[in-house]
């Protein structure tokens, strides 16, 4: 017993969790929201279905998105026949072939860059937190990474496979618990994302697959979490103060993707964007209760790009004032729904529109912030964010 107790035990960092740096990548090509119907309803051999196309530039016109980063190019589609159909099999082969290249070396493409701003030796991260729910493979793509860029082979991984669109906040909450837990820990957080596996052609009875192909487009983010930040080597961007998560009951298949054969199906209720709203104000009621907080506009907002209609729902439940989620508002218009790299696209948005914009601070003038993530299950991912001087 003597001897297990003298075992050396890992001892806490001081201070809170912090955002050091933050990096994002996106691939080259891309698609113009407008151009897009005619693209897809030709690249999938459904020009026979004018009704059907109808409906999806109305779905491309309302979504407030202006174009998409994607992965998949006409090039791939058209050596590719089986990805155009809506239940074409197999197709799993070629959407992991996108896969095993376009995450890995967008996710290095990213880390890259937040470790060139943190501006310390890759050597110096000992986590790695990586999100994807893009395929699946063993090693995992967070090991691909390692390899890439050349991170110590004694990190710590962590890989949240198919967790969704919330990926990106469970991510920040995890990399909290460990910085936190570890003294002079340094974690680096990445998502990486392609759509490549809810690519398919329409079909006539399912229309919540057309709202998919108009939503989610590709890209990567990454960032440098630690506590106890080094003065003048490491610069604090956010701290992470607090982070829960909360799941609405019976609502599992009102978000819910399920993969197969023929990739991953995509499956999204009516209702969600109203439900989601409706759970907005307990969420901010549970996090911001110990401080007093009960005016929501006294916050900055990094919201999930989940489509235009959650983000209005968000807006209107809160109570929010006009361009309190532009910068939301603004990756959504660029980037579509990237899944769980939105918000830290959004994350970064937000700390360049606060210096351009002049604010003191990184949260455009406010000193706290609130990050949501809505995912699968329903799932509500809330992150109580501190800003730092510009």
């Amino acid at each position: 017993m003597a001897r297990i107790n003298a075992y050396p035990r890992a001892q806490g960092a001081d201070g809170p969790a912090m955002v050091l740096a933050i990096g994002t990548a996106n691939p080259a090509h891309f698609v113009d929201q407008t151009e897009y119907p005619d693209f897809f309803f030709r690249i999938t051999n459904a020009e026979d279905k004018p009704e059907l196309k109808q409906k999806f530039k109305r779905i491309c016109e309302n979504s407030a998105i202006r174009k998409r980063h994607m992965s998949l190019t006409e090039e791939i589609l058209k050596e590719n026949p089986n990805l155009c159909g809506y239940m074409e099999q197999p197709s799993f082969d070629a959407r992991q072939k996108v896969v095993l290249e376009a995450v890995p070396r967008m996710a290095a493409e990213s880390a890259q860059k937040a470790i060139k701003e943190w501006g310390r030796p890759t050597s110096d991260i000992t986590h790695l937190v990586f999100c994807s729910a893009a395929g699946l493979d063993l090693p995992g793509v967070d090991y691909r990474l390692v390899q890439k860029i050349g991170l110590p082979t004694s990190v710590r991984r962590v890989m949240l496979y198919n967790v969704g669109c919330h990926a990106g906040a469970s991510a920040l909450r995890l990399a909290k618990d460990l910085v936190e837990n570890n003294k002079g820990a340094r974690a680096l957080v990445v998502s990486s994302e392609v759509n490549v596996m809810f690519f398919r052609g329409p079909d006539d009875d399912h229309f919540e697959n057309l709202i998919g192909q108009a939503l989610f487009g590709d890209g990567s983010a990454a960032l440098i979490v630690g506590a106890d930040p080094v003065e003048g080597v490491e610069k604090p961007i956010y701290e992470i103060s607090s982070a829960f998560q909360v799941m609405v009951p019976e609502s599992e298949e009102m978000v819910a993707g399920h993969l197969r054969e023929i990739g991953l199906t995509f499956h999204l209720a009516k209702t969600v964007p109203s439900i989601v709203g409706s759970n907005i104000v307990r969420c901010l009621q549970a996090a911001f209760a110990p401080m007093g907080i009960t005016d929501w506009n006294e916050l900055f907002w990094i919201v999930h790009t989940g489509g235009r209609a959650i983000i209005d729902q968000v807006e209107a439940n809160a109570g929010l004032a006009a361009g309190k989620l532009a910068a939301t508002r603004h990756v959504l218009s660029e980037h579509g729904n990237m899944q769980s790299a939105s918000v830290l696209f959004i994350m970064d948005e937000m700390r360049k529109r606060s210096a351009m914009e002049g604010h003191a601070t990184t949260g455009q003038g406010c000193q706290w912030g609130v990050l949501f993530g809505f995912g699968p299950g329903i799932s509500v991912e809330t992150v109580v964010l501190r800003s730092f001087p510009i």
